[in-house]
């Protein structure tokens, strides 16, 4: 899938918020934990884990944008400079590690409403959190873009969440989805998702 790919799928109630789908990691620590090639390829449940992540984020009606291909040496921060650079007129973005493939479409699109409305009060970026996690993804306001743009390095966008806090321009919003912090970083991470998606499975 191309890097610059734009769905034209949009939600007004979410102000034109745009999902950037962060895909060009490496995922050492799942070769190192014994996993083989890249973490997001995995199959899970008949499906890679980026197909999952996609699959919700196109069940949400929110535009999306995939960075997938990076320079050597990019870190996470690097990517979500380049995805909000390449939606440079967005609303809003919900920034989204391609590993979290139990993420449920409802909660984007409920983050991306959160911030809708709390933006009037000053409201800047919105954090989701789940039995006491904070998870993904993190929501920012089109004003961060000068923070966002300029992101370089490992961190993420951490930087910006922390100045954001300093200012009290950050909301942490509880979600119902345990998929916010389910993510792949192992191969065991990925067996435990294989797990619990099978007992779901079951039981329904």
């Amino acid at each position: 899938m191309p890097a610059a790919a734009l769905s034209h799928r949009r939600s007004d109630a979410a102000d034109d918020a745009v999902v950037v789908v962060l895909a060009a990691g490496q995922g050492r620590r799942f070769v190192q934990s014994g996993g083989s090639g890249s973490k997001l390829q995995a199959l899970l449940q008949g499906r890679t884990v980026l197909e999952h992540v996609l699959a919700a984020v196109r069940a949400s009606g929110l535009r999306w944008h995939v960075v997938d291909a990076m320079p050597a040496g990019s870190g996470m921060a690097d990517s979500i400079a380049a995805g909000v650079r390449a939606t440079s007129q967005a609303g809003a973005w919900l920034v989204l590690p391609g590993d979290l493939p139990l993420v449920q479409a409802s909660t984007l699109v409920s983050l991306a409403q959160v911030l809708h409305v709390a933006r009037p009060r000053g409201i800047r970026c919105v954090v989701p959190h789940y039995g006491g996690q904070r998870g993904h993804p993190v929501v920012f306001d089109a004003l961060c873009y000068p923070a966002l743009s300029q992101l370089s390095g490992e961190q993420g966008a951490a930087s910006v969440v922390q100045a954001l806090r300093a200012l009290q321009q950050v909301q942490d919003a509880s979600v119902p989805d345990a998929g916010v912090v389910s993510d792949v970083d192992t191969l065991e991470d990925l067996e435990r998702l294989a797990r619990l998606v099978g007992a779901s499975a079951t039981m329904e």
